[in-house]
């Protein structure tokens, strides 16, 4: 009989975070609330551990637009820093396109948290965005999780591999790895609502593309579902070249098939060792039917017995 699940913790915003306590049986902590102000943009400071790598200017433009319109509609988190300064832990779009339009104070919440809640809050934030590429947050999950169970990355590829082993050979796993898991699964659930599973088999593989497809979909240049086709083209110099075209022709993937068919495939042909000539050729001495033939069986003779010499002579 199936064990009944205990409830998935509901994995807050930080708007959310901001505005009612954290429970204790949430993965985020309850942090001190110093104050709600606003600042000026120059004594706000970003960190040095930001889970944000790449920011589309189309976008933040149409932010900086809307800041200009209507203002900033929702205080940026920030922490203490030093004297009369903060440091940005969440909102580091709306102050790029704060700074954009020149803005001299922005409205601010500022908190009092540890360097480990904050990168914990930056990281949720970046996991609520829609735009989000898969790339993106398969590397903002894994940040998550190796966060939030105080581990290496390592640890967790190791829990998912023997997740995935002990399923195949139905047995159960190691107390300390089934508590691994039921952690993973709860993340996964309440921050991109997928399986550990489907994580391992679906979404850790996305790592795994050549870096050039990696890059271009981290900086939004391409589609996911683009690049996916384009990473294929095992030649390095070929993907180059369909990854630039794709990006500044703004290719449909329709295109992009058409193109990657029009590359000449290139068969290498590899010289095959002695040893695998060796084996060809007693295959093909099993098969063959021109022993009947006295003049060629002699010549077969004669050249094993070379062979033969030739292996048995002392070098």
């Amino acid at each position: 009989m199936n064990k009944k699940r205990s409830p998935v913790p509901q994995m807050r915003g930080v708007s959310a975070f901001l505005s009612t306590p954290v429970n204790e049986d949430e993965f985020l902590p309850e942090p001190l609330t110093i104050a709600t102000s606003t600042v000026p943009i120059t004594k706000i400071h970003l960190p040095q551990n930001q889970p944000r790598r790449y920011f589309g200017s189309e976008k933040l433009q149409q932010l900086a637009d809307s800041i200009k319109q209507h203002g900033i509609l929702e205080p940026l988190l920030v922490r203490p820093f030093k004297e009369g300064e903060y440091e940005l832990v969440a909102g580091e779009r709306r102050y790029r396109a704060a700074k954009e339009i020149g803005l001299d104070k922005i409205p601010v919440t500022i908190r009092q948290l540890s360097d480990r809640e904050a990168l914990q809050l930056a990281l949720v934030e970046n996991l609520q965005r829609e735009d989000l590429s898969p790339i993106e947050e398969t590397e903002g999950v894994l940040d998550l999780l190796s966060l939030t169970m105080d581990c290496g990355t390592d640890t967790i590829l190791d829990a998912l591999t023997q997740m995935a082993t002990a399923q195949k050979k139905g047995i159960k796993t190691s107390g300390n790895v089934s508590r691994q898991i039921e952690m993973i699964a709860a993340i996964l659930e309440s921050t991109i609502g997928i399986t550990p599973e489907s994580f391992r088999t679906s979404r850790l593989p996305l790592l795994n593309l050549p870096s050039d497809i990696l890059d271009a979909i981290r900086q939004g240049k391409l589609e996911y579902t683009k690049a996916r086709i384009i990473a294929r083209i095992k030649d390095s110099g070929r993907r180059q070249t369909i990854l630039e075209e794709a990006i500044t022709q703004e290719l449909s993937l329709s295109q992009i098939r058409e193109k990657i068919k029009a590359i000449p495939s290139v068969t290498s042909i590899e010289t095959p060792t002695l040893k695998q000539r060796m084996q060809n050729i007693s295959r093909c001495f099993q098969k063959t039917k021109t022993l009947g033939n006295p003049k060629k069986q002699k010549q077969i003779e004669k050249l094993i017995a070379q062979i033969e010499l030739l292996l048995t002579e002392e070098e």
